[in-house]
């Protein structure tokens, strides 16, 4: 049987027949449901090892050690971790030679009988790909949609099957790993939106790219990563906290970009309703963004602009929010902050064009309704072309003729904050300039980007950069 026609039933099954694993499935949450698997299909005594459930806190704790939070990333790793060094310790002797093994663990809050609850949870594999190997480890977040309890359940054991299956045998093909997370499933029922490669197995891989993978598939609307590139999880990241975002194509990254932040966190900050929160500044790089010919990603083009915004020590969100106001509802699910984005005078006169909403039945009225509707503000950076151009700002900005009551009404609601603190050397770096300057060896490029923009793009050749 090839492998795309596996259904779940045939995954568990082989992984049964294969003497190579065995191993540890500890469930917290949701019950028992990827371990069901291996024993409904038949042959689990080739696999499990032992099959464990503490959903008392206090029995949990005295296993895994005590915890602020039962969901979360460090719970899993501890479970993994427990679970993985038991089976080497116990079995090692007797099998190590001829058997791989794992442990197999996630921690979950499905439906509760009362409803409203968020549900979600982590899931994750510490295993060897062959016998006396070290230890890899894969680990990813979910979001379970169905709305009934027994759905959500389902759906967690299959993912949880994919999970094993892909780790143990499509391993070599991290990409296809991906791909195979939600077979037998659709992005309707199970959102993944943070995954994790680690170990000897994986030493190759670049998270970042894992991440960008996500958001390309529809896995997950959106995945995060940090300056050092190491995957976040957007909820645990944005959770109580106000945000600040600034979209853009960051190729590269000028004076401009980071002044834009800078003097939007400004403004920010000093707004009643801010005021002692911590704040979270983003940059965000749409998947429209991204896109090159062909409908493709060029992946050394989207690893080069992660180096350089790394390099400005900000958090990176990668999303397939290409309207606003789908931006802005993403962020407001995860946070009751209050939520900012700052854009140059371009973004927000393409903000007010029509065609970009005859999707919605309520056109561009519904879009800003929606986009304002959680008093979020939009930090406008003015823009001057050149010495000889006049200044366009918030107050002096054109529109359609048939749009100035609607710009003129937002306006005076206080949704645009007119960034009057801007560095005004700087209003005449552009990225497509500075582009186009790198590519023809004119170094007057490097007085258009921060020092460490400038450092990186010449060490490792980014953007068309030759010595």
């Amino acid at each position: 049987m090839k492998e795309e026609e596996l259904d779940t039933h045939h995954k568990a099954l082989k992984i049964n027949l294969d003497k190579r694993w065995y191993g540890t499935l500890a469930e917290i949450g949701a019950g028992q449901e990827v371990v069901r698997w291996f024993f409904r299909v038949g042959g689990a005594a080739g696999t499990v090892a032992k099959s464990i459930s503490a959903y008392d806190m206090v029995v949990s704790d005295a296993i895994y050690g005590g915890t602020e939070r039962y969901v979360s990333r460090s719970r899993l790793q501890s479970m993994l971790d427990h679970e993985y060094e038991l089976n080497v310790e116990r079995l090692s002797d007797k099998r190590g030679d001829s058997t791989a093994f794992f442990a197999f663990a996630d921690t979950v809050v499905a439906r509760s009988f009362k409803g409203g609850n968020e549900c979600h949870g982590w899931m994750g594999l510490k295993f060897q790909s062959r016998p006396r190997d070290e230890a890899s480890q894969i680990c990813i977040h979910v979001r379970m949609l169905d709305t009934e309890a027994a759905l959500q359940q389902e759906a967690l054991g299959v993912v949880g099957v994919n999970l094993l299956y892909g780790a143990f045998f499509l391993h070599h093909d991290p990409d296809k790993l991906v791909e195979s997370l939600l077979d037998k499933l659709t992005v309707g029922r199970i959102e993944i939106d943070a995954i994790e490669f680690q170990g000897i197995e994986f030493r190759a891989v670049d998270n970042r790219l894992i991440s960008l993978k996500l958001v390309q598939l529809g896995l997950s609307g959106a995945a995060m990563f940090g300056p050092r590139g190491e995957v976040l999880q957007p909820s645990d990241v944005l959770y109580k906290k106000a945000v600040m975002v600034e979209r853009g194509s960051f190729r590269p990254p000028t004076h401009v970009n980071l002044d834009m932040l800078e003097c939007a966190l400004e403004k920010f900050q000093q707004d009643p309703a801010v005021k002692g929160k911590e704040v979270l500044p983003l940059y965000e790089l749409t998947m429209r963004n991204l896109i090159s010919e062909g409908n493709a990603v060029d992946r050394r083009d989207f690893l080069a602009r992660a180096d350089v915004l790394a390099a400005c020590g900000v958090n990176v969100l990668i999303s397939d929010y290409f309207e606003y106001y789908r931006l802005a509802a993403y962020l407001a699910w995860r946070t009751k902050e209050r939520i900012g984005i700052v854009m140059g005078v371009p973004s927000l006169t393409e903000l007010f064009e029509e065609k970009y909403y005859t999707q919605l039945p309520g056109g561009i009225l519904e879009s800003f309704g929606r986009l304002f509707k959680n008093d979020l503000k939009l930090y406008v950076y003015p823009l001057q072309r050149d010495a000889s151009d006049f200044l366009t700002t918030v107050q002096n900005l054109e529109v359609a003729p048939e749009l100035r009551k609607l710009y003129g009404y937002l306006a005076d609601r206080g949704s645009f904050v007119e960034l009057d603190n801007y560095n005004p050397e700087y209003l005449k770096f552009f990225s497509r300039d500075a582009l186009k300057k790198i590519a023809a060896g004119d170094e007057s490029w490097r007085e258009m980007v921060p020092q460490a923009v400038a450092d990186i793009i010449v060490q490792r050749g980014f953007f068309g950069y030759r010595a």
